[in-house]
């Protein structure tokens, strides 16, 4: 479990995070958070070296995009969903867990 400040986020602006030895990218859209692997079920590229665009999320290499909220694809070359993990937020306390909510 990894705890976070909300502030700190940018809307946009995905961000690197380590928690408990798994690689993740959480990123900001208004007021919510959300946590998924931080590397392309396509390739492996670094989601957090990307953009978000609202809910969706895209692979700077391909340009495969995925939907934060489920980790479902939304767009090819990527055909494979991302695991999405659970976040929750208290004021400015954003806790990410290290179990996936597909597991």
């Amino acid at each position: 479990m990894t705890v976070l400040a909300f502030d700190l986020l940018v809307e946009g602006k995905p961000l690197a995070v380590e928690v408990d030895g798994k690689k993740l990218c959480i990123a900001k859209v208004g007021e919510e958070v959300f946590a998924v692997d931080n590397i392309c079920t396509h390739s492996d590229a670094e989601l957090s070296d990307g953009e978000t665009n609202g809910y969706k999320i895209e692979c700077w290499l391909h340009g495969a995009e995925f939907d934060l909220r489920t980790g479902a694809v939304l767009t090819a070359p990527a055909t494979i969903p991302l695991k999405t993990y659970k976040v929750t937020r208290e004021g400015n306390s954003v806790t990410i867990s290290h179990n996936s909510n597909q597991e």
